[in-house]
């Protein structure tokens, strides 16, 4: 009734009707289900993400690393200083491989919640940045050197862990690697280790 209601007015259809409409479409959109996947027997998992804050740019890198069993194998985080959402989850990256070529592992799934940088890096495209593509260079020399890699894209519900240790790299004056899991991401290890299924509403 609403809706025919403005509908006799013109002059409201253009600030009424369309916000009513588009929120409509939105409640009727599905949520996806979203869980971490276990890497198969002798593969190792890393998931990588970067943080940036706002306004001051300020920007931190983490990452974890685990195994077909979803056991915590390494973890790490630093604060990179002011740059950009893009240079913060390329540095992720590219830390989180020299720990590869560094622990001896070589068949190794790449997981990050960046798709349009994993695209990039997966169709081997070149961008006009040169600070983005010297960091895609790096990333991308590194990746041959290994037996086996996959790359793929997963949504930031899927990739908490590694969003967890991004954040506490904000918190770090230095370089800092876990050997064992920190208290902050127990639950979320928990959690992924059982396939929990978190829903995102789009």
């Amino acid at each position: 009734m609403m809706l025919s209601t403005f509908t006799n007015f013109p002059r409201c259809q253009r600030i009424v009707n369309r916000p009513i409409l588009k929120l409509v479409r939105y409640w009727h959109k599905e949520p996806i289900p979203v869980s971490w996947e276990k890497p198969d027997i002798g593969w190792t998992k890393l998931n990588f993400d970067g943080s940036c804050k706002g306004r001051t740019g300020k920007s931190s890198i983490g990452g974890i690393f685990r195994d077909h069993k979803a056991e915590f194998l390494l973890g790490y985080a630093e604060s990179i200083g002011r740059t950009t959402s893009t240079i913060a989850e390329l540095s992720a990256l590219r830390r989180g491989l020299e720990l590869v070529l560094e622990n001896g592992w070589s068949d190794v799934w790449l997981e990050g919640d960046a798709k349009s940088l994993v695209d990039i890096i997966v169709q081997r495209r070149h961008v006009r940045c040169a600070e983005v593509q010297r960091h895609i260079s790096d990333v991308t020399s590194i990746i041959p050197e290994l037996n086996n890699c996959v790359v793929t894209h997963i949504y930031r519900e899927g990739n908490r862990a590694a969003d967890k240790f991004a954040q506490l790299g904000h918190l770090l004056k230095k370089p800092q690697i876990w050997r064992h899991p920190p208290n902050e991401v127990l639950q979320i290890m928990h959690d992924d280790a059982g396939g929990k299924i978190i829903l995102r509403r789009r």
